[in-house]
């Protein structure tokens, strides 16, 4: 089996064929940009083509490609990563667990299961619509999902349920409910980030909140964005995401540090380190074990 470390080379590699794209800058053409830098800011070329250069990305790739094929491919690849990473640490938090990217909505698990007939409701009523809106049928960029327990699986290693009048009421077991798994993880995936689809995240993650008939999910975000003052508007703050990865944090942070020009980037990002609001991908599989 791959490390972690590997793994983690291993997306970096991939992010940089399926993803990653290089164009000519305006002013100087010799200077080229990976498709995830804001080519109207400065500082986000020079931290972007400096974590390219750390993670040993080709230039290659020149051109463009189209924003929502970016992010499916960045959503398709991240949830690769975690489910080889989480399967490989499975002793420290055992189960079946399933990862998608199908944009499911969250009636199809256990703890929302409550929305799907709020659901029907809505669509049948147009004052309902109007009310209500349909902002509680979130439809996570990433899932893991965790399946129901038969009672020949908790008795597995010894006889702890012999009884049927026990545990009658939980839904993690299979017999008492119908067998929809429970939401383990909500990730948001944003290539880059800009403020007003940061708030979009955040209102997602709100309804997660609000909306639950038990456990809370995990709920956090992974970016590539390279601003650290971009990613302060979706990092900064609790009480709705749990935490915010980038997909090659020490290498940022390296490049911030190298750059003169942009101390104040590297302030905010020490902040958010120093905060626990902004970690490396590879922390995601340790957290998600929680």
């Amino acid at each position: 089996m791959a490390t972690l470390g590997e793994m983690r080379s291993d997306y970096h590699a991939k992010l940089g064929q399926q993803v990653i794209r290089f164009s000519a800058g305006a002013d100087r053409e010799d200077m080229t940009y990976p498709n995830f830098a804001d080519c109207g800011s400065r500082s986000s070329v020079l931290i972007a083509n400096g974590i390219v250069e750390a993670l040993r990305i080709p230039r290659q790739k020149s051109g463009s490609i189209p924003g929502q094929r970016a992010g499916a491919l960045f959503e398709k690849l991240t949830c690769k990563f975690i489910e080889h990473a989480f399967t490989a640490i499975s002793h420290m938090r055992p189960g079946k667990w399933k990862y998608l990217t199908s944009q499911t909505q969250i009636s199809g698990f256990a703890q929302y299961r409550h929305l799907k007939v709020l659901d029907d409701l809505v669509r049948d009523n147009r004052d309902l619509s109007t009310a209500l809106g349909y902002d509680y049928l979130v439809t996570p960029d990433i899932i893991v999902a965790r399946s129901t327990v038969s009672r020949d699986d908790v008795n597995g290693q010894a006889v702890v349920l012999n009884r049927q009048d026990l545990a009658t009421l939980t839904s993690f077991l299979e017999s008492n409910r119908s067998a929809l798994p429970f939401l383990h993880a909500s990730i948001s995936c944003k290539w880059t980030i800009r403020s007003d689809r940061s708030q979009n995240t955040r209102t997602e993650a709100l309804n997660l909140i609000r909306n639950r008939k038990g456990r809370l999910p995990h709920i956090v975000a992974v970016t590539a964005e390279p601003l650290p003052m971009r990613i302060a508007s979706l990092a900064l703050g609790t009480g709705d995401l749990d935490c915010v990865y980038h997909i090659a944090l020490d290498e940022l942070k390296t490049v911030c540090e190298a750059l003169p020009s942009c101390e104040d980037q590297a302030e905010m990002l020490s902040t958010m380190i120093d905060g626990d609001r902004l970690r490396d991908i590879s922390d995601l599989p340790f957290d998600l074990a929680i």
